[in-house]
This record gives structure tokens, sequence and C-alpha cells, in this order.
């Protein structure tokens, strides 16, 4: 079991040792449930109580934390993103593959650099090239002409389609499906007329994409997801979008077509995105909320009614259907007052 001294991970995290350095620790967990050889952290300040009765050989603080604590304790600016970061380092994930497996069907005209792995029934198709330590999980497809950065990793029975590029260091989740035709189609006399989508994917480095999720195919142009843009799972980015860098969508949000989103946004679940819209940089929006018009100023967006019991859900549904009627008497009668003075 691999372990790491808690004045190795001081010096990993710059931050101050407080207690015995030479303890070892194995793995992480949280406040209430670590143990001996555990790491653990705070940084809710409602979880304080459970500080003094924490079983951890250590807990990452922040300075004002720290105050009064006399266990053993990394003391540092952000607890979480140091968490973080020793869980990366301690991670027991299994790697998506090892070797390349016999069932596998690699075109050989596919390139695959050094380190690939490529698991059973994986399929890789014409003229796709593997970067270096590349780990495609069992059941994956890759389209022809398809690009996948160095040290990318892709889970099981994930679908690459034709002409699409993954960056380095991305992490696709299983089940996900990149490179379908987006939802594009004429109408003539009430029969749609599919129109082919001829653009790629462009997905950029470090994209992590959960399980389960969709990104279309642009119609011309290409879909593009930028640098370190974090989707969670059954997400679905449809043709032609631009997702601006690190912005994180979580999930069962819905980006329909022709949209551009900018950098480091935070977009809720369950959220509905119109097509043919922008939304500037450092855009947050609560889960739930619908989006129908450009986004032009940063700042947090909502629109989604809370949770209430039924009857009063159903006077105020009621009360919502009369809001045009008392808007129009209400025009009525100032027009009234403004005569009358």
């Amino acid at each position: 079991m691999k372990s790491v001294t808690l004045k190795q991970l001081g010096e990993l995290l710059n931050a101050q040792i407080k207690g015995d350095e030479s303890i070892e620790i194995f793995s992480v967990s949280t406040l209430e449930l670590a143990q001996r050889g555990q790491l653990t952290f705070l940084a809710n300040s409602k979880y304080r109580s459970q500080l003094e009765h924490t079983q951890a050989s250590a807990v990452l603080l922040s300075e004002k934390d720290a105050e009064g604590y006399d266990g053993n304790a990394l003391v540092l600016k952000d607890p979480y993103v140091g968490f973080a970061r020793v869980a990366q380092l301690l991670d027991t994930t299994p790697k998506e593959a090892a070797g390349i497996h016999p069932s596998a069907q690699i075109d050989p005209t596919a390139k695959l650099g050094e380190g690939v792995a490529v698991g059973a029934n994986a399929v890789i198709g014409a003229n796709v090239i593997l970067g270096e330590n590349v780990q495609i999980g069992p059941g994956t497809v890759i389209g022809q002409d398809s690009i996948i950065g160095s040290g990318t990793r892709l889970w099981a029975n994930v679908t690459i389609y034709h002409d699409v590029h993954l960056g380095v260091d991305c992490i696709v989740q299983a089940g996900t499906v990149i490179g379908s035709d987006g939802f594009g189609y004429a109408n003539e006399r009430g029969q749609w007329v599919k129109i082919p989508q001829t653009g790629g994917v462009r997905i950029g480095n470090r994209v992590e994409i959960g399980a389960g999720a969709t990104i279309d195919r642009g119609a011309l142009a290409h879909t593009e997801i930028h640098d370190g843009v974090i989707l969670d799972n059954q997400v679905q980015i449809a043709h032609n979008d631009i997702i601006g860098a690190n912005t994180c969508i979580a999930g069962c949000t819905v980006v329909a077509g022709s949209v551009t989103i900018g950098k480091h946004c935070i977009i809720g679940g369950n959220c509905a995105i119109s097509g043919h819209l922008s939304i500037c940089d450092g855009v947050h929006i609560s889960g739930s909320t619908n989006i129908t018009n450009s986004v032009k100023q940063p700042g947090l967006l909502s629109s989604a009614t809370v949770a209430m019991d039924n009857l009063t859900w159903r006077k105020n549904t009621v009360r919502f259907r009369q809001l045009d009627e008392l808007f129009q008497r209400v025009k009525k009668i100032e027009r009234t007052i403004k005569t009358d003075e």
C-alpha cells in the first residue's frame, strides 16, 4: 500500500506542519469516518464539531481552524484544494486497460504511441492517432481520422466518432458519445430533410467528461470544448457549441445548438440553455435555470422556483395565470389616476 509522511505532504502542499511530521498517511477520508493512517480536511464550518472527535492521523486546516487544535495538522490557505492534491497522490483507481488485449480490433493504418493500452473488444478505426500512454477501456470505439492526445483516458464503452480530436490528459467516463450527429433538419412540406453534419469535435487539454454525456459534431464548423472544461454525467452539448476554458457544467444540463459559453462559468445541474445565444465569461447559473437570452454581464442567474407544498403550489399557479389580467388592470388604474390629475 502506498504511503507518504506528513512532512512530504507539507512540502508538496507548501503547508505549515503541526505535530508529528513523521507519521505515515495511506489514504484520505471524511472527518467523521477517518481512522488511523488517514488524512482528512475541514473546509466547511458546519462540520467544525466533528474536528475534535476525528480519528484521523492528520487534518488539513485553514489558519483560523488550526487555532486551538492540538492534533497533527497541515495548515494551508485552502484545505479542500489540498485534499484534492493528496487524493490524487494516493489515488487507487485502477487503469482503464493494461497492454493491448488480443480481442481489440485495431486498423493497420492507426498509429499508437508508446505505452498505449487498449482493452477487450475495443475498436480503433482507420488513420486514428493515439498519443503516448493513452488508455482505451473495453468496448470503446474510436472512429476514423480521430486523434487522442497523450495521457488521455477513455473508460469502457465510450464512442468516439470520426474526426474527433481530444487533447492531452483528458478523462472520458463510461458510456459517453462524442461526435454523434447534431440535430440538423430542414422541413419540406411536413417532411424532415436531414442535413449532413460534416463538422467535427475539437476538445482541448485536461478536459473531463462524465458518464453518459453527449457531445454532437458540428454541422459545418467544429463543436469546441476548450482547455480545463469539466462536464458532469449526462450533459448534452449540441452541434457548433463553444465552451470556454475552465467552465464547469453539472449533470443533466442541456445546451442547445450554436451556443457560445465563456471562460470560468459554473452552470448548475438540470439547466436548459436555448440555442443561438452567448454567455460571457464568469457567469454562474443556479441549478434548474432556463436561459433563453444571451448573458452579457458576469454574475449569478437563477430562475427555478423552490419546492413547496402542493396546495400552495396550485394556488400560486392559478395566480401566475392571472398576472397578465392583473397587469392590465393596474395599467388601467394608473391611466385613470393620471387623467384625474
